[in-house]
């Protein structure tokens, strides 16, 4: 799990690679569109690299929690005590996303997109269940995605005087992605939840009334992705079976991991339910699962059952302390880039080479990364919530 959640926290940082800056400096090169592609998210329907990193860091919160429970089971703790921590962890992981986005703001910015946020707000539930038959869980996870699809099914589509416009929403935009037929139900800001946060964000102080969200987010997806968290939840209960061989709890996650993909897939080329990563469709649930299921049973193939651990230490220090570099690299990276130029001269990077001078300094903001990683955990520190 450490190696699995590392390997997602470095992906969300190499976002300061800038692969989209060099693809376009070397137009034509396959290579880099392709990187450049997969370090970015699709704007609306499909699926990128990129776009599985929250899915996992959400779908890896529910593999964990068997594991917290059982540990703080065996320190003594009541089941009152772990509620109120439980609900202690949830109200700050919704208040850091919030400080998150407010970082540059002038003032506190009341959004609940953000991954922390969309998880704490999941998170109480999924502690719930965590106590309940792995056939409750199923149910749960079944009802939350049927109970969500038949939401957006069932709300009327706007009327064909609606001007997607008045919603941040270009006409060029809407011709490239925009949705047709019954899958338009789950268009970008045009659809129930939109409708929601219109009338719940504004219930927060603003500096002025909010309309849309430009990239069409939505606050009430915490609810598609307390269904990934309990997919990760389901997982990590077949891994803790002490009854089952590593063979057989391996065929069942690739199982699932196949299974997902297909039925997601199924459901988004026939318009049932397009896998839109955005706003957390419930194939999206499906389909972002499935390759969970099997990035989790490939990094549980090599480190555990074939025991070759030695190469995945890199990512597993990372992964120890997620929180810290999921915070840092929002808050810090500019503070590093602009102390390298200042003690380093303003175009050191550009000595070493022009057209990749945007990955090398990324590179080095990186390693700095990493390095406070194997630090903190040469010195036993681990920042949790």
């Amino acid at each position: 799990m450490d190696a699995y959640r590392g390997l997602v926290m470095l992906l969300m940082a190499g976002e300061m690679l800038h692969f989209g800056e060099i693809s376009n400096a070397l137009q034509g090169s396959r290579f880099w569109s392709f990187l450049a592609h997969h370090q970015d998210h699709v704007d609306w329907q499909g699926c990128t690299l990129h776009d599985l990193i929250q899915p996992s860091f959400s779908f890896l919160v529910g593999v964990a929690l068997p594991w917290s429970i059982a540990r703080r089971r065996s320190q003594g703790d009541s089941g009152p005590g772990m509620f109120f921590h439980t609900l202690w962890r949830a109200l700050a992981l919704v208040a850091l996303g919030v400080f998150l986005r407010s970082t540059h703001s002038a003032q506190t910015r009341f959004t609940f997109e953000d991954t922390l946020s969309q998880i704490g707000l999941g998170y109480v539930f999924l502690w719930l269940l965590a106590w309940r038959s792995v056939r409750t869980q199923f149910l749960a996870l079944t009802a939350l995605l049927l109970g969500y699809w038949a939401w957006f099914a069932l709300t009327p589509l706007p009327p064909p005087s609606f001007n997607p416009e008045s919603v941040g929403v270009s006409a060029d935009w809407m011709k490239e992605h925009g949705l047709s037929g019954f899958a338009a139900h789950w268009n970008k800001n045009a659809n129930p939840a939109h409708h929601f946060d219109v009338w719940f964000l504004n219930l927060f102080p603003r500096a002025k009334e909010f309309t849309y969200n430009g990239g069409g987010y939505l606050t009430l997806s915490f609810i598609p992705t307390l269904a990934t968290m309990i997919c990760g939840l389901l997982a990590g209960g077949w891994l803790r079976r002490e009854n089952f061989p590593s063979s057989r709890k391996l065929q069942m996650l690739a199982l699932a991991g196949f299974a997902g993909l297909a039925v997601g897939w199924i459901l988004d080329s026939t318009g049932i339910a397009p896998v839109v990563k955005r706003i957390w469709t419930p194939s999206w649930v499906l389909f972002s699962g499935g390759w969970c299921c099997l990035f989790l049973a490939g990094f549980h193939a090599v480190i555990d059952v074939l025991n070759l651990r030695r190469w995945s230490f890199p990512l597993q220090i990372v992964g120890m302390n997620s929180i810290f570099v999921y915070t840092t690299v929002h808050l810090w990276d500019g503070f590093f880039k602009q102390n390298f130029k200042t003690h380093l001269g303003p175009d050191i990077w550009t000595r070493i080479g022009s057209v990749y001078a945007p990955m090398i300094e990324g590179a080095a903001v990186l390693f700095l990364f990493w390095w406070i990683c194997l630090y903190l955990y040469r010195n036993k520190v681990f920042i949790r919530l």
